[in-house]
């Protein structure tokens, strides 16, 4: 990440949150939290049912409440949410029967704090209020957010059975409606967690987490070897360094980070060198900690929360033998006490586990540490945490990394994959047994392959990282250490110090690097091309792994066929980007707030992306209120493979054929087809698009991709549109658009030429600037945070093409050709056979099916060109084919393997029969 150059895995929550997550994400699952929870009564406070201070506060009148009214501070008065001022706002006289209580608000902002919400760019410039019950230590709670939520859940408290006083002191910019109570119910057990008895358990003994009494040998032996010497000079200075911490009961304590960090160091040091002082240190800190702090209300504080549970469960775990009887009880007591104000709830059934914040850190590491830690003294916790983990993440996973990527994207899988790799190590070295099936270690090609010459990364996915600076370069360390300590891969321990290396949280770092094992830079040994496989259909082909700003390599991405899994997952099936010098074809969507108009009209959406969109007008697209022909909108997730593969509604289209060749390390041909049909609505009979990128291993023209769209539509008369997103104007002259873009002075430009159909017989419309984050009418305004720092998002570019005559049967043929400057594109011919369509660039033939059916039929070849060729010819059906000249001279035999349909040969002019055996 940028701000920080080292790995943190302890205060990675705090930034993540901030930085890419700035607003409460809401996944709709299939019959929603209902299956887990008892609907609670609901007590409802209104403003007129107040007591009012007339020195501060009155009641307003406000057609956008409900009651139409609501409390706010008088002109002039100001906000005394830290104890400025004595008396508070209002005051409402609660009497509730004893017991726990969720409390929410619902208010909005005037002129005033709509103004301070729409300069926010973080969570954390929210709006709070202060809370008191009778005479306790009052609470600050967030009461107003940037993305204007009227209603927040404030959080959990509770009241004695007698007539109370909830006094609340106000903040300027904000109309306080009305305050809801209801009773807390705890998420309902399944019944088959409840029944469940895990075949794996901690072992009878302590230490457990990440390191158990067989390892705690090998771990002190690598202290002081290679890398880990110097990081653990650091950690016994810092353990030998008295923490102060004053505190006043009184008073709110917010976390704190540093208290955390200096006891978890403090119980390390323990572990290691059995200095009891220092163990003893460790344990007073949590202790005194557990028992004061206040986490509150803001958004994703369940990460802050979490990891003091797990700083506790370290703790616990490694000083166990030098716990008293009642500084295990606090522990224990506060960790359990913390679970339950976690998002997913205690027990922690409150939400999904494979999607979304409780698929984070908060049962993958926090929950299942603190259920190890516990297990002597409560087998439950762990019961709960081990279903989740073993019976519904591990299968699901199982199945899904079959495809190489993350279905979240990039910076989401950054984050969120942390945590599936670190409750993969937790399991691994307590046990020696590893529980995920070894496809989780190829996730790691997803960021090696998604990686441009820049150092920035192709999009994927809600999060976007710049603008480009020259010294940028995409990075998060926590998911490159993580890989390669549980992969013991070296080409991503070194990509892992080309990141920042050495770790913020040196204790885990000491834990888990081998620093016998040796980086190995550079990316030469891999293919440069991807088949990302059936679930996540895509690929990403290259021309080489030069990295820098003076790079000549071009780097392409298609996607589409598989499954969809919602979230933060984009409507993208059939997105292409292109990279050469900068973006030439470029998504245009910009992540700010989750869930806003622009968010989900624009950025989560088809029209953002560089694909096909056709028009039912009647269409509707969930809650959206534009409709931009896109495919369908989904922000549910399956829970199960079996639920993914037989609802409809996850289907993302098929992959039908992905090769390339002939060489597996360095191809000049790679071919993808999907039949994408499945991806959008019932609007569509039939859609299959292909990509073939071509290496063509010159430093003026390094590289081709012929590209072709093959769409029937339910009604001729829903328009289709060939889209492409791009960042500087283009050109469009005669049968050609050119992109450009450049680096470091070094110009790339792409020349893209409509074979079928010809631009005359289309209608084509550039949309730039603010119109170009428009959809069909809607115009959305991009997040505030991006205006001021030029990216070139913003004042991107849509180049739309459609045909002027009605047809329920389109075909779309262009030819992309990547060159230097002003270099002139080679000529490109095209020609039909009985089955195909073949095109001809420079020393290249490519043959694609006319159909979406795969060849089965004899066909012939010509090549009018003098000089060797390359002849790829795609769309074969899987079976042995003669390939001969025209005399009848067999040449060869190829064998078509199911999924590759491709046949690849180098000729001579002349023409080439080719038949089925």
């Amino acid at each position: 990440m940028k701000k920080y150059h080292y790995l943190s895995l302890i205060i990675l929550a705090v930034f993540v949150s901030s930085f890419i997550i700035d607003k409460k994400e809401s996944i709709p699952q299939k019959g929603s939290d209902t299956n887990y929870l008892n609907k609670p009564k609901v007590i409802r406070l209104d403003a007129d049912a107040a007591i009012i201070n007339s020195e501060s506060a009155e009641i307003v009148n406000d057609a956008r409440l409900s009651s139409k009214k609501g409390i706010t501070l008088k002109p002039g008065v100001t906000t005394a949410i830290d104890g400025e001022r004595t008396g508070s706002d209002l005051v409402f006289n609660v009497n509730l029967p004893a017991g726990r209580y969720v409390m929410s608000t619902f208010a909005v902002t005037d002129s005033e704090g709509a103004g301070q919400m729409k300069k926010a760019t973080t969570k954390f410039e929210s709006l709070y209020i202060r809370i008191q019950i009778d005479d306790l230590r009052p609470t600050k709670r967030v009461v107003s957010v940037p993305w204007d939520r009227p209603r927040q859940e404030t959080g959990m408290f509770d009241f004695n059975g007698s007539t109370q006083k909830l006094r609340i002191w106000l903040p300027r910019g904000v109309r306080l409606e009305y305050v809801e109570l209801s009773n807390y119910v705890a998420p309902k057990v399944p019944e088959s967690a409840n029944n469940y008895k895990p075949e794996i358990i901690p072992p009878a003994t302590h230490p457990r987490l990440c390191i158990n009494r067989q390892s705690l040998p090998k771990v002190k032996a690598r202290l002081e070897m290679g890398e880990n010497l110097a990081i653990w000079k650091e950690v016994k200075k810092s353990a030998l360094t008295p923490f102060v911490f004053q505190f006043n009961p009184d008073k709110e304590m917010s976390y704190d980070a540093k208290l955390e960090r200096a006891a978890e160091t403090k119980a390390f040091y323990y572990l290691m060198t059995g200095d009891k002082k220092i163990g003893k240190e460790a344990i007073q800190l949590m202790t005194n900690y557990l028992s004061l702090v206040e986490f509150g209300n803001l958004l994703d504080i369940t990460r802050e929360i979490g990891r003091a549970i797990y700083t506790a469960s370290e703790v616990y775990d490694w000083c166990y033998d030098l716990l008293t009887t009642d500084e295990r009880k606090i522990l224990y007591d506060n960790m359990m006490r913390l679970s339950e104000n976690m998002e997913i709830g205690w027990p922690p059934f409150k939400q999904s586990i494979v999607t979304g914040h409780g698929n984070e850190a908060q049962v993958n590491r926090d929950l299942l540490s603190m259920s190890i830690a516990i297990y002597n003294e409560n087998t439950l916790p762990y019961q709960y945490c081990s279903y989740r983990i073993l019976e519904e993440l591990v299968p699901l996973r199982s199945w899904q990394y079959q495809s190489p990527r993350h279905n979240q994207g990039l910076n989401y899988a950054s984050y969120r994959m942390t945590w599936e790799l670190y409750a993969a190590m937790l399991f691994y070295r307590m046990t020696g047994r590893p529980v995920f099936d070894e496809n989780i270690k190829n996730v790691s090609k997803h960021f090696l392959y998604m990686r441009l010459p820049d150092g920035e990364m192709l999009r994927d996915g809600d999060g976007v990282d710049g603008p480009l600076t020259e010294n940028y370069y995409w990075s998060r360390p926590q998911i490159m250490f993580m890989f390669y300590t549980y992969a013991n891969d070296p080409i991503i321990k070194a990509e892992f110090e080309h990141q920042g290396g050495i770790s913020e949280n040196p204790v885990l770092f000491l834990l888990l690097n081998d620093p016998e094992l040796k980086a190995q830079p550079g990316m030469e040994s891999l293919p440069l091309t991807e088949d990302f496989g059936p679930i996540l259909g895509s690929m990403v082909a290259r021309t080489g792994w030069h990295m820098g700003l003076n790079s000549n390599d071009v780097v392409a991405e298609i996607k589409g066929g598989g499954y969809h899994f919602g979230n933060h997952q984009h409507s993208d099936a059939g997105a292409i980007q292109i990279y050469y010098r900068g973006y030439q074809v470029a998504d245009l969507g910009l992540y700010g707030f989750y869930g806003t108009p622009y968010d989900f009209n624009f950025n989560k959406r088809s029209v953002s992306h560089s694909m096909m969109l056709v028009r039912d007008p009647e269409e509707k697209f969930g809650s959206t209120e534009s409709n931009d022909g896109g495919t369908r909108f989904n922000q549910r997730s399956p829970e199960t493979p079996k639920e993914a593969q037989t609802d409809p509604w996850f289907n993302n289209g098929k992959v039908v054929s992905a090769d390339f060749g002939p060489s597996k390390l360095k191809p000049s041909f790679s071919y993808f087809s999907v039949d994408l049909t499945a991806a959008y609505s019932s609007k569509l009979k039939s859609y299959n698009r292909e990509f073939c990128f071509l290496n063509l291993n010159r430093e003026d023209i390094p590289a081709a991709i012929i590209l072709s769209d093959n769409m029937t539509s339910a009604n001729p008369e829903f328009k289709k549109y060939w889209q492409i997103n791009t960042h500087k104007m283009p050109e469009i002259t005669g049968n050609r658009i050119v992109l450009r873009n450049e680096m470091k002075g070094l110009v790339g430009k792409t020349h893209v030429e409509m074979l079928l159909p010809s631009l005359k017989e289309c209608n084509t419309e550039v949309l730039s600037g603010t119109e170009s984050h428009s959809s069909f009418g809607f115009k959305y305004d991009i997040p505030s945070k991006f205006l001021e720092k030029n990216f070139p998002e913003v004042n991107g570019h849509r180049i739309m093409i459609s045909p002027k005559a009605t047809n329920n049967q389109d075909r779309f043929l262009t030819v992309f050709q990547l060159t230097a400057g002003d270099t002139k594109p080679l000529p490109v011919t095209h020609y039909e056979t009985k089955v195909s369509y073949v095109i001809l660039l420079g020393d290249r033939v490519v043959s694609l099916s006319k159909s979406n059916d795969l060849i089965d039929t004899s066909y012939t070849v010509k090549i009018p060109v003098k000089g060797k060729c390359q002849v790829v010819l795609t769309g074969m059906k899987p079976h042995k084919w003669n390939v001969t000249s025209k005399d009848g001279k067999k040449l060869f035999t190829a064998d078509v393997l199911e999924g590759k349909n491709t046949i690849y040969f180098e000729a001579n002019i002349g023409e080439y029969v080719i038949s089925p055996l």
